[in-house]
């Protein structure tokens, strides 16, 4: 299933792009702040379409069956090459969990991979493939 609808891509690009202008402020704070960063007073829909677009994005950037990267509740996509699903569980052998905030953060490249994983920000990774460092931000 697709991340986005395609009526939507112009939204989830408006809407990513809204995220992206609201950490800019936020680039050089130090590491703690970054870490927490959340726009208030965004609307829930915006966050929404900017998830999807984003994962939009990233399932174009490297597609493939291999590594589920989970967004919940806004959307999942597979990516990269690797063994596909299982027939019998549709789950890769390779899936990555984050929460919106910590996604958006990532693919706006107001935080790196290791920052986020080494603070515990990424609630579950299950398999070898567990670092989207190369993929992110998201451009």
């Amino acid at each position: 299933m697709a991340a986005i609808r395609e009526q939507d891509i112009s939204k989830g690009m408006a809407a990513l792009d809204q995220w992206r202008k609201a950490t800019e402020a936020h680039r050089g704070e130090p590491l703690e702040a970054r870490l927490t960063f959340s726009p208030s007073g965004m609307p829930r829909n915006t966050w929404a379409m900017a998830v999807r677009y984003s994962l939009y994005l990233l399932e174009n950037k490297a597609p493939g069956p291999g590594v589920e990267v989970r967004v919940a509740p806004w959307g999942a996509v597979k990516i990269l090459d690797g063994p596909a699903s299982d027939p019998h569980n549709l789950t890769p052998p390779d899936v990555i969990e984050l929460e919106p905030d910590v996604w958006l953060r990532l693919a706006c490249g107001l935080t790196k991979w290791s920052e986020e994983k080494d603070a515990g920000r990424i609630s579950a990774i299950i398999g070898e493939r567990d670092d989207l460092s190369a993929l992110l931000p998201l451009d």
